[in-house]
């Protein structure tokens, strides 16, 4: 299990939504405005429904920071939901009972949602108890936490960006194949744009395709990519399926909800060549009158055999088109097994530039985690003296160079 464990509470239309960070080491500078740059990074993006013209989302630091400065103990977070007002009454906590909530809720699931799987799971009637959780909303206390995994990896020369490289059927074409270099991508450029493209004409026919969804009553999804740098190759570990560090980022990314597969690099890809074609050679370089191993490509997204091998790492993730639609799909009363139409409730026509700023925070919480499972330190100052000393050996053996 990694050394920081990440929690969220609270209901989609709820008081609040609520994080509990645990195990960031003491020291660390953080302060309310670190997570709230990255809260309003998730509000944004072309395609956005209602929900995001009532929300103006900023946090509250409620434990584990003293004078701006974390201090061991445990973080937690919480941010209001503005739009608890509008649902006093069905969200109240106290009173009624299981039945008298069932008759005033919607029957009839959603295909695709968790609607259905969670009324058999939990024997609830009415799929308001589901969908409250379930809702992608909770997301909001992943970044917020993934917020405070970024500062603990800018500390240690870690940079996680993400963008989108696809909605719908417009697709980036060509791109950076070999994931090699980071600084060749217009991150700039991304956060700009209201589809988190960095190109200007893909991001107009991503909204003409979001347009075309709005007007057919449809919803859309897409994928975006997930690009780690800056980090210590020997992160995770071959030795155990569970500190495999692909198969957590695979997990953290598959846990968002919408998001149906990963890869890892060029993974699809790879998986139709020949392995000539494919395993990314080692080469000398002499550099600064010192010779090291570089990697001309970087096919294997930066792991090889659960670890991290020095060169930048990278996830893309597909997301599905939102559940909900507001010209709905065929489906069944489950109190009367009478067919129907499936229940409505606002929701975005696509949020999968949203999508990739959650994939961003679930990356760095892995990561961060995977930094003190090596190099342990209940201080900053341990933390940075450990991997500082272990980069210092790679860079003298010529086994990596910081960028």
């Amino acid at each position: 299990m990694s050394k920081i464990r990440l929690t969220t509470a609270g209901e989609s239309h709820g008081p609040w939504e609520i994080c509990v960070v645990e195990g960031i080491p003491a020291g660390l500078p953080l302060s309310a405005d670190d997570i709230d740059t990255e809260l309003a990074r998730r509000q944004k993006g072309y395609g956005r429904g209602g929900r995001m013209t009532i929300e103006t989302d900023r946090c509250e630091v409620l434990a584990g920071v003293r004078l701006g400065v974390t201090i061991g103990s445990p973080i937690a977070i919480l941010v209001p939901n503005a739009d608890h007002k509008n649902w006093t009454s069905a969200m109240r906590t106290a009173g009624g009972g299981a039945q008298s909530a069932a008759a005033s809720d919607s029957s009839v699931p959603r295909p695709g949602h968790a609607d259905f799987a969670g009324m058999a799971k939990y024997h609830q009637y009415g799929i308001r108890p589901i969908l409250e959780r379930a809702s992608a909303r909770e997301t909001v206390a992943r970044v917020a936490g993934g917020a405070v995994c970024r500062r603990l990896l800018a500390e240690l020369g870690v940079t996680v960006r993400g963008r989108v490289v696809s909605i719908g059927e417009v697709s980036l074409q060509g791109g950076n194949a070999e994931y090699t270099r980071p600084e060749s991508i217009d991150w700039e450029a991304v956060e700009a744009s209201v589809m988190a493209c960095e190109d200007a004409s893909l991001t107009q026919s991503m909204r003409a395709a979001v347009d075309a969804a709005r007007d057919r009553g449809d919803s859309l999804g897409g994928v975006f990519e997930i690009w780690a740098w800056g980090l210590c190759p020997g992160l995770g570990s071959h030795v155990s399926s569970e500190e495999r560090l692909d198969g957590r980022l695979l997990g953290a990314m598959g846990s968002i909800p919408g998001v149906k597969g990963a890869e890892i690099g060029c993974a699809f890809r790879n998986a139709t060549l020949p392995g000539s074609q494919v395993h990314d050679v080692f080469m000398v370089e002499e550099h600064a009158h010192r010779r090291g191993i570089i990697r001309p490509t970087n096919r294997a997204g930066g792991l090889e055999g659960g670890m991290t091998n020095g060169m930048p790492v990278v996830i893309r993730a597909a997301m599905k088109p939102i559940p909900t639609l507001t010209e709905p799909l065929a489906s069944v009363d489950v109190a009367t097994l009478e067919a129907s139409r499936a229940h409505v409730e606002r929701s975005d026509v696509t949020a999968v530039p949203a999508a990739r700023v959650v994939g961003e925070a679930m990356v760095a919480h892995v990561l961060a985690g995977a930094y003190l499972d090596k190099f342990g330190g209940d201080s900053l100052v341990e933390l940075l003296r450990s991997a500082e000393a272990y980069g210092n050996d790679l860079e003298g053996r010529g086994l990596w160079r910081r960028s």
